[in-house]
């Protein structure tokens, strides 16, 4: 059996190593009254083969470097074809020397339905919008894939950003929420438009100095990466000045609020005193984990 493994690993080496993802997608329909019908289990199942079998960059991945991540779609209404649903996506990324995986992307999606015929084939296409349950699931693998490139080099996520802002205007032609200017300032349309637009550059630079200089550094020497992680979150301060109580901050620290309330209370000690005044001045919605930090 090995035998055969290996042969086959040789011959078909992108089949088994090309994929990006490691996700695990659960649909959940207990709101809708009717969370038994096979619609869901197979609605679930496929997903898991588009998302996981789906070539989504020209990259190859080693099994050990697929991202980890979740997509947990919870159904509030269904008939026949249509779907109400929320979307709650996450990823993760190692630390390294560590068995750590640190949150990277964490998003709350309230607008998505979605249109969806058990056993309907389910294709992504880059340049061209095929449904809004493809495109919303697109979107947020292209989020995950930009978030984690960025964390190992400085706005490593660039290509995946853009294919993610493609994904968004094509999908503008929907009536669907989400997708235009004018469905709020917490949308996915506002999300990559902030996350592209230099007045929230140092989000995504934050996000590179964090795990590279930080975490990454805290096997060898952890009261170093605290205070790395202090440092990187001051500059934090510059987006607030411009932008107070923006969206992209919330979603920075919808991913990283008890990790750094985790870390700051852990040892060795350092000087916190400056960290909580930022914290609870560009971060006021965690001010009862910043309450927590023991020091």
């Amino acid at each position: 059996m090995r035998k055969v493994l290996f042969l086959l690993g040789f011959l078909f080496p992108t089949l088994l190593l090309s994929q990006e993802l490691n996700c695990t997608v659960s649909v959940i329909a207990q709101q809708t009254g009717n969370d038994n019908n096979v619609v869901f289990k197979t609605l679930e199942k496929q997903l898991n083969e588009f998302i996981n079998n789906t070539k989504w960059t020209e990259k190859t991945f080693k099994a050990e470097e697929r991202i980890n991540c979740s997509m947990v779609i919870n159904v509030s209404n269904y008939e026949n074809d249509a779907f109400n649903a929320t979307l709650q996506v996450s990823s993760s990324r190692p630390i390294f020397n560590s068995t750590y995986s640190s949150p990277v992307y964490n998003y709350n999606d309230r607008d998505f339905n979605f249109q969806y015929l058990e056993f309907q084939n389910l294709v992504y296409n880059p340049q061209q919008f095929e449904s809004n349950l493809i495109s919303v699931l697109s979107f947020h693998v292209y989020m995950i894939l930009a978030m984690d490139a960025d964390t190992f080099s400085l706005n490593g996520g660039d290509e995946y950003f853009a294919q993610a802002q493609t994904i968004a205007n094509y999908s503008q032609q929907l009536n669907g929420q989400g997708w235009k200017l004018e469905d709020g300032l917490q949308s996915r349309f506002a999300l990559i438009d902030n996350l592209l637009s230099p007045t929230f550059e140092e989000v995504r630079s934050t996000m590179y100095v964090y795990h590279i200089e930080a975490l990454d550094l805290m096997s060898d020497n952890i009261k170093k990466g605290k205070e790395a992680i202090i440092a990187s979150l001051s500059e934090l301060q510059k987006v607030h000045r411009r932008r107070p109580n923006s969206f992209v901050l919330r979603v920075f620290f919808d991913a990283k609020s008890d990790e750094i309330m985790d870390i700051l209370s852990g040892g060795p000690s350092v000087n916190i005193t400056e960290a909580l005044d930022i914290l609870n001045r560009i971060a006021p919605m965690h001010s009862q984990k910043w309450r927590n930090i023991k020091f």
